[in-house]
C-alpha cells in the first residue's frame, strides 16, 4: 500500500517543470513529504525515488545530508521547536533557555514529548540576533524568548 497519497504525488509532479531535471526536485519532494507525514519513511523514500526516476539511495543521501528531516523511527511532534544556540543567543541566556525548556517539556534536544506534541531541537542560528535569545516554533519566531513563552506557544493548539 502506498505511503504517498495521489494528491501528494501530484504536488511533487507539479514541481517538475520548475526544475531542469527530476533529480533537482529531490529536496522539494522531501520537504513536502516531511511536512505532510511529519517524517520520511523508508517506503516514502522508495516512492519519491520512483517518481524522480532515481535510486532510493540517492534520495536517502539527500535526506541524511540535511539534519532537518526525520525518519519513521524519530517522527516529528505536532509542533517543532528550535532554540538558537548561536553566540548572540548564548551570551543572552540561550543555554539557560534550552535547559529550562527541556525541564518544562521533559525532553532533551532532539527528542519528542511522550504525547507526541512537541519536538525540541537546537539550531546554530535562527537569524534573530537582535532579539536574542530566540526560538522558532514551526514558522513563528520568538525573540527575547523565555521558556514560559516557548511552552505556551508550543502547547497551544
Amino acid at each position: 500500500m502506498p505511503v504517498l497519497t495521489e494528491e501528494l504525488r501530484n504536488r511533487i509532479r507539479e514541481e517538475f517543470p520548475k526544475y531542469p531535471t527530476k533529480r533537482a526536485v529531490t529536496l522539494p519532494a522531501l520537504h513536502m513529504v516531511h511536512d505532510e507525514l511529519r517524517c520520511v519513511s523508508t517506503e516514502a523514500i522508495r516512492e519519491i525515488a520512483e517518481l524522480l526516476e532515481l535510486h532510493p539511495s540517492e534520495v536517502h543521501d539527500t535526506m541524511s545530508f540535511y539534519q532537518f528531516f526525520k525518519d519513521e523511527r524519530h517522527p516529528l511532534g505536532k509542533r517543532r521547536v528550535w532554540i538558537c544556540r548561536s553566540i548572540s543567543c548564548m551570551l543572552r541566556g540561550g543555554e539557560e533557555l534550552i535547559a529550562e525548556t527541556c525541564r518544562r517539556l521533559h525532553v532533551n534536544p532532539g527528542e519528542t514529548t511522550s504525547d507526541g506534541n512537541v519536538t525540541l531541537e537546537f539550531a546554530e542560528c535562527l537569524g534573530g540576533c537582535e532579539g536574542a535569545p530566540c526560538a522558532l516554533i514551526d514558522d513563528e519566531q520568538l525573540q527575547n524568548a523565555t521558556a514560559e513563552q516557548i511552552e505556551q506557544v508550543a502547547l497551544a493548539k
